[in-house]
């Protein structure tokens, strides 16, 4: 099966650049066009038996996982997802084109290649990726009819599971770039004549998509293996489809059938393999909940019933998996020189274990990984979230240093023997308020440890590597979720949110999740989609795709009419036709990003290699990134819509009001150069 599968995808990587690929290529020549990759295989009969089903499928799976495992192994791609929130901000500030300053850097030219903008953001992999993904799905669904050994039902779970896939990769795509270009067929020859079709187009191909899959993909309890798309996986898309096309009855009671009806259950007690956090001399864990439920060898037993649909990357054959650098991209960059002590000193050195000073208790290379802070989380992620009526809740699990869970600056003591602050906790400042810490974007911040710490036991073994070559100091091969329980729970508040903003059952659904999180503060009475969503940053950190939920959620407000926690009211005719830096107007997800965020909030001078004067900004507008110019110039027979505040802007630009014509419409190819 492994052999099959590096095959298939060989074959798709020619295919990706040959089928609908046109739109993800800057050139047309015939050299390009050669369908050399082709020769080695027939479509129609690769794909006539389960066996190349089953191919497809894996591929399918295993290209969900590379969203959050890796873009070029810095974790790209699910960061540039919390860079566009108000979570977090990109910090490699030795990069002089870090995307910062998104504002003024982000253009249709900016992102056509995996090295633009400083190598802190993944735009483009977003774009091309996802379109590879969708043509994965496609090539299912237009070749499993034709597998004669299978009866209809088996036929239709094959599709159900395809259709997810495409589901999945087009709700990105729309919440991402907006309108954008529909194919649902793999093509014989390129198609450089395509038109967008509207966000809703899709959104409504995608729903009816999602209806077909949950009446037939299975449930989980009947399938053989963990990790394939299964009914609640589909059942959880199908909410958000709901949502996202204002049926917000429909999505309730999806969410409903989820949480009454489905077999799942939120994990309320320690279960599974307790693992100790690698160093537990440095860096002690009190066993609990939360803990347990993120720990990778625990996501996909069968005892943890909260999980939904997971992504298998953990095993025996660990070079079939995909490292999860969470330790090395997420965590603060302390082991040199610019992070000092009061007298003057290093504060924390990189110890080795076989060097006659080291000291268990002072390891934190192992204990809290060896961290370059490509990416970091913003104040209001770390701390003022973190209050529920005001009041900073001190007993939530998932911001709690005492059990382990959440690491805190203070928490790294100083490890240098030369020091007179040795043993003593790290300080920012010195006692006549001088910093001690050069660039406290990149050296000074908060972690949740129970979400980003993973063990990496080949290198665990080595006792006298150096830097990120011994134990588990830039991550490893992990399990992850893609959905579980928690967030039914979250999207059935915000379903009944958009019915009744009164209803006061809404702060139930939240409150389930605090109970489990050992909260001192529940909501009382009314919520506000704040509240919602402030909810959904704690549970889902790492999990959802926070820009993407941000968009959909700003489309339902402006849909719905209701307000959001500051008594703004949007419209669909224009939330996302505004451009500017100025802290009114805009969508919700702007309105989050400047309120909570260090965007638009003027120059951060720091001292740093690359970057010495930053200035985070966001536009209005950037509530959908640009078209690539480079999809716009190879579709040279048609005309791709841009997006609205972004060079190339034609609101005259024709665009496919219904996603039957632009299917309709695939089939006109033309052939000529």
């Amino acid at each position: 099966m492994k052999q099959i599968v590096q095959k298939l995808d060989h074959i798709y990587k020619g295919l990706v650049l040959l089928i609908g690929g046109t739109l993800l290529v800057s050139s047309c020549s015939k050299d390009f066009l050669d369908p050399k990759p082709l020769s080695f295989y027939e479509p129609t009969a690769t794909f006539s038996t389960e066996a190349g089903l089953i191919s497809a499928m894996a591929i399918c799976d295993r290209h969900l996982k590379l969203y959050w495992a890796t873009d070029h192994n810095e974790m790209l791609t699910l960061g540039t997802e919390y860079i566009f929130s108000e979570l977090m901000v990109a910090s490699a500030t030795d990069k002089r084109n870090m995307l910062a300053d998104v504002a003024h850097m982000l253009t249709p030219t900016s992102e056509t290649s995996y090295q633009n903008l400083g190598r802190t953001n993944s735009i483009w992999f977003l774009w091309e990726e996802t379109y590879k993904g969708i043509m994965y799905a496609n090539t299912i669904i237009q070749f499993v009819d034709q597998v004669e050994e299978l009866d209809e039902a088996t036929k239709n779970s094959y599709k159900g599971r395809a259709y997810f896939h495409r589901a999945f990769r087009y709700m990105a795509l729309v919440f991402q770039f907006g309108d954008v270009p529909l194919v649902t067929k793999v093509l014989e020859v390129p198609k450089q004549n395509y038109r967008s079709t509207k966000r809703d187009a899709i959104l409504e191909m995608i729903t009816r998509d999602m209806e077909f899959a949950v009446q037939w993909v299975p449930d989980q309890k009947d399938m053989g293996l963990t990790g394939m798309v299964n009914k609640g996986a589909c059942r959880m898309l199908l909410a958000k489809c709901y949502l996202a096309l204002g049926e917000y009855a429909k999505a309730k009671e999806q969410t409903d059938i989820l949480i009454d009806q489905s077999g799942y259950a939120l994990m309320q007690d320690s279960f599974g393999t307790f693992n100790d956090g690698g160093e537990p001399q440095t860096w002690e864990i009190t066993r609990n909940v939360i803990w347990d439920l993120h720990r990778p060898e625990n996501k996909l037993i069968p005892g943890n019933q909260e999980v939904i649909l997971g992504m298998p990357n953990r095993g025996a054959e660990a070079e079939s998996f995909t490292k999860m650098l969470t330790m090395r991209i997420l965590y603060p960059f302390v082991f040199d020189g610019r992070l000092k002590t009061k007298d003057g000193k290093q504060a924390l050195l990189n110890i080795r274990r076989n060097d006659p000073d080291y000291n268990p208790d002072y390891d934190y290379m192992r204990a809290f990984g060896r961290g370059i802070a490509t990416f970091r989380p913003t104040s209001f992620h770390t701390r003022s979230l973190w209050k529920v009526n005001g009041v900073m809740d001190e007993t939530d699990l998932r911001h709690n240093s005492e059990v382990g869970n959440w690491i805190r600056m203070e928490d790294y003591r100083v490890n240098n023997k030369e020091s007179s602050e040795f043993g003593n906790p790290v300080s920012l400042y010195n006692d006549n308020g001088n910093l001690l810490c050069s660039d406290t974007i990149r050296r000074w911040f908060d972690v949740p440890h129970y979400k980003l710490y993973l063990d990496d036991p080949v290198n665990e073994a080595n006792v006298d590597g150096s830097d990120g070559l011994r134990g588990a100091t830039n991550g490893g091969n992990a399990d992850w979720y893609l959905y579980r329980l928690a967030e039914a729970y979250l999207l059935r508040a915000e379903a009944k949110y958009y019915l009744n903003p009164g209803d006061g059952t809404i702060a139930e659904d939240l409150n389930v999740l605090r109970r489990r999180a050992q909260c001192s503060e529940l909501y009382q009475g009314a919520v506000t989609i704040g509240d919602i969503m402030n909810e959904r940053a704690r549970e889902l950190y790492w999990e959802e795709w926070r820009n993407v939920e941000l968009t959909r959620v700003s489309l339902c407000l402006a849909r719905s009419g209701v307000p959001d926690e500051w008594g703004n009211v949007y419209t669909l005719e224009n939330f996302d036709k505004q451009s500017g830096t100025d802290l009114g107007g805009g969508s919700y997800w702007y309105q989050r990003i400047v309120h909570y965020s260090m965007y638009n909030k003027g120059s951060i001078q720091i001292d740093a290699t690359g970057n010495s004067n930053l200035n985070y900004t966001m536009d209005k507008k950037n509530i959908y990134w640009p078209i690539p110019y480079a999809a716009i110039t190879a579709n040279n027979k048609g005309e791709l819509s841009q997006n609205y505040g972004y060079d190339g802007y034609d609101p005259a630009t024709p665009k496919w009001d219904y996603w039957e014509d632009a299917v309709e419409d695939e089939d006109k190819v033309s052939t000529s150069d």
